[in-house]
């Protein structure tokens, strides 16, 4: 009897593509349990866990004296921890206080230009440089005006123009439009949305106004009073860029009431 041979069967064998790990976000400020003790004996803060990752903007309230403005400085290596570790993993700071500390008799441009000349930057260097920020701030046509000649709101912008020119990764914020009217201060709140979406640096930023808080942040710490400690932490869940109409939303208005709660518990911790 015949025999029929059977072809070996064909096995297919599929290799799995593997998923890509995403690269981590760089964190660029990393403090744990940090303390400040000043020489008086007087403890600014104590116990301070916070991290700041690229991409995102954090927002501090707290009670006056609580130690906010000093996280900033210790931040910049203005000041040390006493206590804990303050890692700061970029070099690019930029940092932008409450009064926009414009040379009087340097105009908009002169002034945009100054830190790009203290790091002995060429000319052309720096004046591309300043042009660029001057640019994204809006100021464009304003470069020859004096500070006297602007309004505080453009005053800050050359501020922040000065800023820019050092491509900062962390921006660290000390109140910078606490002294602003609602309608600028809200104006202002909308074109720093801007460029954080377009730069995408991260973002340190401290106030006393909750509803400024939750508006231009991915997420809000609360301090208590002194000693400050941070006693809670909201993400903010609207998405960027930000719609300016998101402040008139019930949703925004209870985060809103959310933190203000909490920062009110906080006073008395």
């Amino acid at each position: 009897m015949a025999t029929t041979e059977r072809a070996p069967a064909i096995t297919s064998t599929t290799t799995a593509t593997p998923t890509p790990t995403p690269t981590p976000t760089p964190t660029l400020i990393d403090f744990e349990h940090v303390q400040l003790t000043y020489p008086n004996g007087t403890i600014a803060l104590s116990g301070v866990d916070l991290t700041v990752r690229r991409g995102e903007f954090v927002t501090v309230v707290g009670p006056s004296g609580c130690g906010k403005s000093t996280l900033l400085r210790i931040a910049s290596g203005l000041e040390t921890a006493s206590e804990g570790t303050a890692t700061v993993n970029t070099g690019r700071v930029g940092y932008v206080f409450q009064d926009p500390t414009l040379l009087p008799w340097r105009n908009v441009q002169a002034n945009v230009e100054l830190l790009a000349e203290l790091q002995w930057d060429t000319q052309a260097v720096r004046r591309e440089k300043a042009r660029r920020a001057i640019e994204l701030v809006g100021l464009s046509g304003f470069e020859k005006h004096l500070p006297r000649q602007l309004s505080g709101g453009m005053r800050m912008r050359a501020s922040l123009a000065r800023s820019l020119t050092l491509d900062p990764e962390l921006f660290l914020f000390d109140e910078p439009f606490g002294a602003l009217d609602e309608i600028t201060r809200e104006y202002l709140n909308d074109e720093l949305l801007k460029l954080f979406v377009e730069q995408q640096f991260a973002g340190l930023f401290i106030t006393h106004s909750v509803s400024e808080a939750v508006y231009l942040s991915t997420k809000v710490v609360v301090m208590s009073g002194r000693p400050g400690r941070i006693v809670d932490t909201f993400d903010v869940p609207f998405p960027m860029p930000r719609d300016p109409d998101i402040r008139y939303t019930g949703e925004f208005a209870a985060l809103v009431g959310e933190v203000s709660h909490a920062l009110r518990a906080g006073h008395g911790a």
